[in-house]
Order: structure tokens, then sequence, then C-alpha cells
């Protein structure tokens, strides 16, 4: 066989392409992880429009997409966790975190207009089970978001919030983000009893957030710097106080987390049934929702596997961005 020598100006192409890539990876870590986490809101937020959309969660699936994988992480029917509204809606307009007038108008803006159940849940309460769906969870986003905003937690006194934020709390995206209060945002920041919770089960939340990652970051959820994990923390809490299991916390977030990113959940789905042999169902909560698959590196890492492998099968669109 007769050897034929490689270009010099191939070879070296090929390595320039290696290494532009090995930098771009290490660059975004380090803007994500040590300098947007610290940029004032009105600065950081560019940065979040660029990396998801905005403004809707409304989903509408490529017609390329398997339609198996996308009701597997967003389950038509929905996904019930075993706990009521109860009283926090109208908690939340009584202490101001809500400006009702705001919350309509924003939904109504934006094409999504509330619903009379959705209506009924902030303005009386509702004794139903929260169950997330296709429709709704645009919704309990901001629902969440602002439980997560306003009750007392050490989670938002004594954690990475307060470290990272160096006495400027009010810059993150889920402090200064949320515009829907009838005044300052940090006038509720961890103000009002919402979900109390014993000191067990508060230990239970901070664990349980320690361990879960969002894909629009590298930060847990027990750094709410952003909507998606202040409202996390808010779901967790309201589980927690209504005594719920570690696993049925980690197994609820798994489909919530799939339902606010369900492009990103697409891909780990594919991931986990290519090379694990596994349906997302059977993926443990701990494991799917860790740094490792969860975050937003983490999820690039699985990307660049599906492309190696050829799988490229189109996610569905959609999924809440940063902001209201």
């Amino acid at each position: 066989m007769k050897y034929i020598a490689k270009s010099p100006a191939k070879v070296y192409g090929r390595f320039s392409l290696v290494l532009v890539t090995v930098l771009t990876f290490v660059l975004f870590l380090i803007l994500d992880y040590f300098l947007i986490p610290r940029l004032p809101y009105n600065i950081k937020s560019l940065f979040a429009a660029a990396s998801i959309s905005q403004k809707t969660t409304v989903v509408t699936k490529s017609l390329s997409a398997d339609q198996k994988v996308f009701d597997e992480i967003n389950p038509e029917k929905g996904y019930k966790i075993n706990v009521s509204y109860g009283n926090l809606g109208p908690q939340m307009i009584a202490a101001g975190v809500v400006d009702l007038d705001k919350f309509k108008n924003t939904y109504q803006q934006n094409g999504q207009p509330l619903t009379q159940e959705e209506l009924n849940i902030l303005t009386k309460g509702s004794d139903n089970k929260i169950i997330f769906t296709r429709e709704n969870s645009y919704f309990l986003l901001n629902f969440f978001w602002a439980v997560g905003l306003a009750n007392k937690s050490s989670i938002l006194t004594d954690g990475d919030m307060v470290k990272y934020g160096q006495g400027k709390l009010g810059n993150f995206a889920s402090t200064g983000g949320w515009t829907l209060a009838k005044g300052n945002p940090m006038d509720y920041y961890s103000q009002s009893n919402l979900i109390p919770l014993t000191t067990d089960q508060e230990a239970l939340v901070q664990k349980i957030s320690s361990n879960i990652y969002r894909p629009c970051c590298n930060n847990p959820t027990s750094f709410p710097d952003c909507n998606h994990g202040m409202a996390l923390l808010g779901v967790l809490q309201l589980m927690a106080g209504n005594g719920a299991t570690e696993n049925q916390m980690y197994d609820a977030a798994k489909y919530i987390n799939a339902y606010w990113f369900p492009s990103n959940y697409y891909d780990l789905a594919l991931y986990f049934q290519n090379k694990e042999g596994k349906l997302f169902k059977d993926v443990p909560g701990q494991v799917i929702l860790s740094k490792d698959y969860s975050s937003a590196s983490g999820w690039q890492a699985v990307k660049q596997w599906l492309t190696d492998k050829g799988i490229e099968e189109k996610p569905p669109t959609g999924g809440g961005g940063c902001g209201v």
C-alpha cells in the first residue's frame, strides 16, 4: 500500500479547528460560571436571551422530531405532584410580591391570557393538585418564581446568593428581573412565611437544591440567580413542607425542568436512550439533574456526543427565558 503523506496545511487546519473549539468552550465556562453571575441584571439578561428563547413556554415540535421522545419528557397529560396550591396566590397578592394587574397584563401581551383556573389560583387559592403541562408551564414558572423569591429561606439569606451577590443582591436576574411586584422586588426577598418549614425540611431542600442544575447556566438551584432556579426552589420548598420524600422531589424536578427546557431535555433523553438504553422515565432524577448533564456545560457535552454519533434529530422549540 502506498503511503500518502498528509498536507501540512490540512494538519495545521485541523489542529487550529480543535484549538479554537477548546478555547471557545473554556471561554464559555469562564463567562458562565465566574463573570455572568456577577454582572448587573440588565447586562446579564443579554446573555440569557442569547441562550434560550424569551417569554414563552408554548412548545412546538419540529416535524423531524420523534414524538415518542417528546411525549416522554413533556407528557401530554402533564406531570402531577402530590401537593396543592393552597392559599399561595392570595398570600402573594396580599404581600405585594405579585401585582395582579401586572401579572395579568404580562400574559395578555404575550398572547397567552390567563385562564379562569389560573386567575382563581392567584385570587382565591386552590385545593387542586398541581399539574405541570405544556400549556401552563409558563404560568407556573412565574408563579413559583414569586414563591421562591418571597418565601423566607436560609438559602436566600445565607447561601450563594449572598456570597456571589457581593452586597448587590438586586442585580441578579431572579431579583432585579422580577417586575411583577407592587414595588422593588428586593422589598419582598425572603420576607414572607408562605411555606413554613421545619429545620429538617429546610435541610432537605438545601441538600436537594444543591444537586439540581439547569441548562441556562452552571449554577445549582441552591444558587437561584435566575427565574428557573428561584421557581424550582419554590416548588421544592412546597413539596418539602408537605412531606414529600427526596426521591419524589428529584423526580418532580426532572419533569419540571423538562417542561421549562424541552429542547435540552429532548437531547438528554436521546442521549440516555442511545448510550445507556434507558427511557427518560427510568433515568434517576438525581443523575439527570446533576451538573454532568443538566448544567449548561453538561448539556453541551451531551449535545456534542449526539453530534459525534450522527444523532441529529431536531429537538422541539420553546422554553422560558430568564425574564417574565
